[in-house]
C-alpha cells in the first residue's frame, strides 16, 4: 500500500480529515525551506504537496509565483530540490510527498529519468499541472513504472466526459480545483464548488483533495464537510510566513502554528 492510500484509510478509520500543505521547494532559501517543511509536519501536516519552482506557473498566482522567483534566486534546481526532498524524507519517513510540477520540469531530463530520480528521493505522487489528460500517458506510464501515484485535476468546468478518462488514469488522491482561475487566497468557498465535490463523490472512491483558494480552518471544514477527503492550502500559508521574511526560526514556528491551526479546525466539535 502507497503512503497516500495509507494515510486516506487511517484518516476514514479515524473519520478525520487530510490537511495538506504546500510549499515551494527552496524558498526563501534551502535550509530556511527544509526547517519550514520539518516544522510543518511537526504540526501536523498529514502530508505535503511541493512545488519545483519554475520561471513560467501558469496555474500559480502572485503569491506561488513570488516564491518561484525567491527560490530560483537562491539557486534551487530540480535536482537540489530532489535533495531536500530526501532529506525531508529521511526525517518523516510515514509522511507521503507529493509534487507539483510543470512538464518542462520532467521532459527535460526525460520523463522516466524524472520519475526515477523522484521515486528515489522518496516522493509518492506527481501532478503536472500543465498536461491534459489526452498527454499524460507517457508520465503515467513512468509514475507506474516506478511506482508513484499520477493526480490529476478536476474542475468546476470539467464535462462528464472528461471526468471519466481523468478517473481512469488518477490515482492517490484526485485534485479538486475549488476555483475558476490561478491559486491564490480566496475569502469563501463557492456553493459550485461544494456542488463539484458532492458530483465527483458519487463518481469515484478515489480521495477528494480540495486545493485552490482554500485559507482558513472554516473554508477546510466546509470542504470536508461536503464530502471532500482533505484540503490543501497553499498561497495563504507562505503569505503567512513571508511575514516572517528573514528570520528563519520565526518562518518554521509560523509553519507549525498555522498548520496546526488548520488541524485543530477540523476536528469535530465535541
Amino acid at each position: 500500500m502507497t503512503r497516500f492510500a495509507s494515510m486516506f484509510e487511517r484518516l476514514r478509520g479515524e473519520k478525520k480529515k487530510a490537511i495538506i500543505p504546500f510549499f515551494v521547494l527552496g524558498d526563501p532559501d534551502e535550509e530556511t525551506s527544509f526547517e519550514v517543511l520539518k516544522a510543518a509536519i511537526d504540526g501536523g501536516a498529514d502530508a505535503l504537496e511541493l512545488g519545483l519552482a519554475f520561471s513560467d506557473p501558469i496555474a500559480d498566482g502572485p503569491t506561488v509565483q513570488a516564491a518561484d522567483v525567491r527560490a530560483l534566486a537562491s539557486g534551487m534546481n530540480t535536482g537540489k530540490a530532489l535533495a531536500l526532498v530526501k532529506r525531508v524524507r529521511a526525517y518523516s519517513p510515514k509522511t507521503p510527498i507529493g509534487l507539483l510540477v510543470y512538464y518542462n520540469l520532467v521532459f527535460q531530463p526525460g520523463v522516466d529519468a524524472f520519475c526515477a530520480a523522484a521515486k528515489e528521493a522518496g516522493v509518492d505522487a506527481v501532478l503536472a499541472a500543465d498536461v491534459p489528460v489526452e498527454e499524460i500517458t507517457p508520465l503515467k506510464e513512468a509514475c507506474v513504472k516506478h511506482g508513484l501515484d499520477t493526480v490529476m485535476l478536476a474542475a468546476l468546468t470539467t464535462p462528464e466526459e472528461r471526468l471519466e478518462r481523468i478517473l481512469k488514469v488518477a490515482s492517490g488522491y484526485l485534485y479538486v480545483v475549488s476555483v475558476l482561475g490561478v491559486t491564490g487566497a480566496r475569502k469563501d468557498v463557492q456553493d459550485e464548488t461544494l456542488e463539484l465535490i458532492v458530483r465527483l463523490r458519487k463518481r469515484t472512491q478515489l480521495p477528494l483533495v480540495v486545493g485552490f483558494g482554500i485559507s482558513t480552518p472554516q473554508q477546510a471544514r466546509r470542504v470536508c464537510d461536503a464530502g471532500a477527503d482533505g484540503a490543501i492550502v497553499g498561497s495563504a500559508l507562505i503569505k503567512a510566513l513571508q511575514e516572517h521574511a528573514g528570520d528563519a526560526e520565526a518562518r518554521a514556528a509560523e509553519a507549525k502554528r498555522f498548520v496546526a491551526g488548520l488541524k485543530n479546525g477540523l476536528r469535530p466539535a465535541e
